[in-house]
């Protein structure tokens, strides 16, 4: 039972830290355990006190942590939940794949939410990027990517109009629409840096603000060395691992 596993006779020290951190820990590993499984309720914060004998500002302090980590949810009303954790994928950065392929690889269904979807005038870094003048417009498309009903990442991507003429044509996979009119990119360069999700980010991708995410910048190439397509991506940063192999040079 959750109830003996908080006694604190079993995991408190005076020297292993501050209180709320260490039932903070606790409560994770109840989490990882399955004790405490996903979309399940923490009892009320007066009963942790009462089971671990500290005060209501200790357990509200480890419990607001893991509200900040993305471990927790507070529902108005209803009390805390243990957040469903996304389904964690491991991708490849030796080949050139689309979402939606990646995602099919792995046996899981996707979705999109459009965000954006349509021609507009290029940005500065748009028209840098994919060698346009500042009279040409870009194909945008900008989508909420969820995979097994979780939110997984936003992506931005722009094209030359010759490239993509109509954006709307675009339902699923970018990349399948690109191979059909026989603009498929043959290869790209990757860009990959940390950042702390912002509010609008964070509320898309169903995270606390602040949370860790990856941004990613692709350039993506015709065989013919012209680009083809600029896309900008932020990843939740719990949901993905992204591999490289590695060999010795000569």
């Amino acid at each position: 039972m959750l109830s003996d596993f908080l006694v604190p006779d079993h995991w408190f020290t005076q020297s292993a830290g501050p209180r709320y951190v260490q039932l903070r820990q606790r409560l994770e590993e109840a989490i990882e355990t399955g004790l405490l499984p996903a979309n399940s309720s923490l009892p009320p914060e007066r009963e942790i006190a009462d089971i671990t004998g500290f005060s209501r500002v200790t357990v509200r302090k480890a419990i607001q942590e893991m509200v900040k980590d993305g471990a927790i949810e507070q529902r108005q009303g209803s009390g805390s939940f243990v957040r469903e954790a996304p389904p964690r994928v491991e991708q490849s950065l030796s080949h050139l794949t689309s979402f939606t392929e990646d995602m099919a690889n792995r046996g899981m269904e996707t979705s999109s939410r459009w965000l954006e979807r349509g021609v507009f005038m290029p940005t500065q870094d748009e028209i840098r990027t994919l060698s346009l003048s500042h009279e040409d417009q870009v194909a945008r498309i900008y989508r909420l990517r969820e995979a097994g009903g979780q939110p997984m990442a936003l992506e931005r991507a722009a094209l030359p109009l010759d490239i993509l003429p109509n954006p709307l044509e675009v339902v699923t996979s970018l990349y399948e629409v690109l191979a059909k009119h026989g603009h498929r990119p043959v290869r790209a360069t990757q860009k990959i840096a940390a950042i702390n999700l912002e509010p609008v980010e964070a509320h898309l991708l169903g995270v606390p603000e602040g949370t860790a995410g990856l941004k990613i910048q692709r350039i993506s190439y015709l065989e013919s060395g012209r680009v083809a397509e600029f896309t900008q991506s932020i990843y939740r940063g719990d949901a993905y691992d992204f591999v490289a192999e590695l060999r010795l040079s000569d």
